[in-house]
């Protein structure tokens, strides 16, 4: 029997506020274990949630970046559940009126794009973490840190419109493109500032109903996300297949043994017993904010990514990988507006700019060779003051030595030999020690061009500017 795979996604995004959603503690990573926890974030009995603006700002910036409905009347609810890293008992979120409902993400799939439906975006704040590796603790013991709890979240709930772990994989790696590009979360799934859990469940083709699902948590990358699922997948198919049921369980994706174990069995909404939160006011979102979350919104990665083949007619190839990141294509629009040659600035900043970058683990914002800088050696190589090929070995100097491109290429004794008298010199010499192949080029054997061009280069060390070189060659054989 042929199966069809039907998958949702629970999309976790902590936000870059400085400050908790309901306290002034810090979200700054990487902290010693409780130390930026206080009565309000610990629940403390008399404690009271006061919640910040900030959070419902970016939360709207992201329902409008999905084309989502805003919800005007917002209500916080308490979601009442036990878990060691859950001081209070209850997680505050929302249940019956999210701030944003009926959104879309479209995502490259086979055929071209499809359209992944959002069911809802809702406000809440995190919990604490448990920590349970046998290299901290003894088997039998968790250690707790609740730096977390308090921290803001959105939580983007996606229809169960993917049908494959690969679907699934370019959904997370969209959300979270979306996500930087709006400043309002840094991404960061091996932090854990960006958690997908899956939903995932099969049925026969052409029956209707759900299968029963399961829930798949602990994923910290995009590869994982895939593998947990294709591995789910499978699981599921084989039971199945030999006639038995699916149990609905949460499992724990093991990055390292490339499988999932039962958690837990998975609740249902109304196992939450949602109530109300008495101690947070309606928050009620009028026109003038939300017309300021809208002008705010930057130019998003698909427009982006658009205009540039369209209006800089680059490469498809080209437009999707300079717009991958907010910060990557921002430093290609402001090298090129010092260049004006999109496919050249392109070139360069896929190539020696994203190597660096990658070498270096840094982002292109942190690099030392800015974009006005790397203008300037393109420049350079337009004025025929370098060559191409020795640019690169500029660019490389200019990671380590901040002087002026002009300076670096005097240093490293690069600048392009550009003199006509100095060049006719180099090429009659080579034309009297090589009379024969002269002869031979002027007699049809053309391909000889390229013994001329490298012995000049070759005598020059490589400073000859090529294009005047060749210019003169074929007027002198021509001759």
């Amino acid at each position: 029997m042929k199966y069809e795979v039907v998958i949702g996604l629970e999309i976790h995004a902590q936000l870059s506020t400085r400050t908790k959603i309901f306290c002034g503690c810090s979200t700054a990573f990487g902290a010693q274990p409780n130390t930026q926890v206080c009565p309000v974030c610990l629940g403390m009995p008399g404690s009271l949630p006061v919640l910040n603006k900030q959070v419902v700002h970016y939360a709207l910036k992201m329902g409008l970046a999905t084309r989502s409905k805003i919800n005007r009347r917002n209500i916080f609810a308490r979601k009442n559940y036990f878990y060691a890293d859950l001081p209070k008992g209850y997680q505050i979120s929302q249940f019956e009126l999210p701030i944003c409902e009926h959104g879309v993400l479209e995502i490259p799939s086979g055929e071209g794009t499809k359209k992944i439906g959002i069911t809802r975006i809702h406000m809440e704040e995190d919990a604490g973490k448990s920590i349970h590796d046998e290299a901290f603790v003894s088997k039998h013991e968790t250690l707790v840190d609740l730096n977390r709890c308090g921290v803001p979240l959105i939580e983007i709930v996606s229809e169960p419109d993917l049908r494959s772990a690969a679907d699934a994989a370019a959904y997370v790696t969209k959300m979270r493109q979306l996500v930087r590009y709006l400043g309002i979360c840094d991404g960061n799934m091996e932090e854990g500032s960006l958690r997908c859990d899956a939903n995932v469940s099969i049925r026969p083709v052409g029956q209707t109903t759900l299968g029963t699902k399961t829930e798949l948590k602990n994923m910290n990358s995009i590869k994982n996300v895939e593998k947990a699922i294709s591995y789910e997948i499978k699981r599921q198919t084989e039971i199945l297949e030999d006639g038995g049921n699916i149990v609905q369980q949460t499992l724990l994706w093991d990055p390292d043994k490339n499988e999932a174990r039962p958690m837990r069995g998975k609740e249902d909404s109304h196992d939450y017993r949602y109530f109300p939160d008495p101690d947070l006011a309606e928050v009620c979102i009028d026109e003038p904010w939300l017309q300021r979350a809208q002008e705010e919104l930057p130019e998003l990665p698909d427009a982006r990514r658009l205009r540039f083949e369209r209006e800089l007619g680059l490469p498809a190839y080209d437009a999707e990988l300079l717009t991958s990141s907010r910060e990557v294509a921002d430093y290609f629009e402001e090298t090129l507006s010092r260049t004006n040659n999109a496919k050249k600035t392109s070139n360069w900043v896929m190539g020696e700019v994203l190597r660096l970058s990658k070498e270096k683990n840094c982002s292109v914002r942190e690099l030392p060779v800015t974009a006005a800088r790397l203008a300037e050696l393109m420049q350079a190589v337009e004025k025929g003051e370098v060559s191409q090929s020795a640019a690169k070995t500029v660019f490389e100097a200019m990671d380590k030595d901040d002087a002026p491109v002009k300076v670096l290429i005097e240093k490293l004794g690069l600048k392009q030999l550009s003199d006509v008298s100095a060049l006719e010199e180099i090429i009659d010499r080579i034309f009297a020690e090589n009379p024969d192949k002269v002869e031979s080029y002027k007699n049809g054997k053309t391909k000889l061009m390229g013994f001329f061009m490298g012995s000049v280069m070759r005598i020059s060390q490589g400073k000859a500017d090529p294009q005047k070189v060749s210019a003169m060659l074929r007027e002198k054989l021509s001759s």
